[in-house]
């Protein structure tokens, strides 16, 4: 008899299994429906600030796969078909069809959750005024380009993280006046304060207006009920287009009111094969989860956390997709490895910067190097900054984080490659890394920052 397999999320997790779940299970084997509320399916998030800022010519080139091509797979993907209602007691799902305005309900045997993350918006006057856009999904970058192509010349980006950053970029490219205005101290939280600063100066240097340790208290509006301005704890700054870059959260409603209990993240809880954890302590039946909306394991603090990452949620639905298809898979946890690009500095990072170390209970010492990432002889050889956290009796790596110019962010790999693997910084220090001087100087800035790492144990091994 033919099975029924619904997915509830048409992009990375869900999309991901549901590919994964076919290649092991034919179409008179298993039936796969997946469902997704947006206009896009199975498409690029991370490509959205470069087609706002105009880098990427049509939003097709966003998408990885349509609908139509899924079908010839046999996966039939609807688009603007949103679940509304999860009955696990009956195995059904209620669809509302976005167009028709109508709903109908489809039984399943199998599900994935891969309803992925939700933006953060607070309760704010004004926040839901004509203009003020979130960025997570493709409708959300075409209304956002829309807003900037209706005559805006004044951006504010609310948050300093990567979203703010590169979206804050993407208007300054596009010639518009721009604001990024931050409530930390700092941007970038998830680096460390001295390699934030260096963040800071670039984006600063393509024009932006940084405005940190300012709340935002109100969106302003005007007669129109468009944005006019966004009022801070430092007063008031005209805007023509806002964007909220104040993270996310683990969209998890659809499953929560199915009685589906949450994680101390938000996210769903899964077992390492993405089975996910029934009301009553044990594994729902036949349930899965994918992506954003799912809580994981840290692999260096060992604590639950949520990191809404693609790569994560490609492996996570593969993992879904191969359990489903009757084989067998594991997800063995995150190390939170991202990467960015802000002007022509590249910033990367793994594992714990201080600040987590010290919330996870470590004791630790750092290691901060200066270098470049071509031979000193050869012409404008460009800058680096690699800086390392290292438990401090054992030297095991906990973290590291890489600010540069060409060539230094994506040697955060070979640390992340370390830092899974629990190596020490000693262990890294004798790593045979390849040298040529196109590529870097002698004794790699990688190598130097885990050889003075090391002294810093070997300094006081108290």
């Amino acid at each position: 008899m033919t099975q029924r397999l619904v997915v509830i999320g048409g992009d990375a997790g869900g999309l991901t299994a549901a590919a994964q779940a076919r290649k092991r299970r034919g179409p008179d084997d298993l039936e796969i429906i997946a469902l997704e509320r947006g206009r896009y399916a199975s498409y690029s998030a991370c490509g959205i600030p470069y087609r706002v800022g105009g880098e990427v010519s049509t939003v097709d080139d966003l998408v990885v796969r349509t609908p139509a091509e899924f079908k010839q797979q046999g996966i039939d993907v609807r688009l603007l078909a949103e679940a509304v209602e999860l009955d696990l007691d009956r195995r059904a799902v209620t669809v509302r069809d976005l167009a028709a305005g109508t709903d109908y309900r489809l039984g399943f045997d199998q599900l994935v959750l891969a309803t992925g993350a939700a933006p953060a918006r607070p309760p704010l006057p004004g926040i839901d005024a004509t203009g003020v856009h979130s960025v997570r999904t493709l409708d959300d970058g075409e209304a956002v380009r829309s807003t900037v192509e209706g005559g805006a010349r004044r951006a504010v980006v609310v948050g300093g993280g990567y979203v703010g950053l590169e979206m804050a970029e993407a208007f300054a490219r596009r010639g518009l006046s721009v604001t990024l205005v931050e409530a930390a101290d700092r941007l970038m939280s998830t680096l460390d304060p001295d390699l934030a600063g260096l963040v800071a100066r670039a984006i600063e240097g393509l024009g932006v207006h940084v405005r940190t340790g300012e709340p935002v208290r109100e969106i302003a509006t005007g007669p129109d009920g468009r944005v006019a301005a966004v009022v801070t704890s430092g007063g008031e700054i005209p805007a023509d287009v806002v964007v909220l870059g104040l993270g996310v959260r683990p969209n998890t409603g659809l499953a929560e009111a199915a009685g589906l209990p949450l994680g101390r993240t938000g996210g769903l809880i899964t077992d390492r094969r993405m089975r996910v954890t029934g009301a009553d302590g044990g594994w729902a039946d036949g349930v899965w989860a994918a992506g954003d909306c799912v809580q994981t394991f840290h692999r260096v603090s060992r604590a639950a956390v949520h990191v809404a990452l693609g790569t994560h949620a490609t492996k996570q639905g593969r993992v879904a997709g191969v359990n489903i298809g009757g084989g067998y898979a594991t997800f063995p946890g995150v190390l939170g490895t991202a990467i960015t690009k802000v002007c022509d500095l590249e910033v990367a990072r793994t594992g714990l910067h201080e600040g987590e170390a010290d919330q996870a209970g470590f004791r630790y010492v750092t290691a901060t190097v200066e270098s470049t990432t071509r031979a000193g002889y050869l012409p404008d050889p460009p800058a680096i900054t690699v800086k390392l956290v290292a438990e401090k009796r054992s030297g095991r790596l906990l973290g590291a984080q890489i600010v540069g110019r060409e060539g230094a962010a994506k040697r955060i790999d070979t640390l992340a490659v370390a830092l899974w693997h629990d190596m020490t910084v000693e262990d890294i220090a004798n790593l045979d890394l390849s040298y040529a001087p196109p590529f870097g100087p002698v004794w790699d800035p990688v190598l130097i920052a885990a050889r003075k790492a090391w002294d810093a144990v070997t300094a006081d091994p108290s």
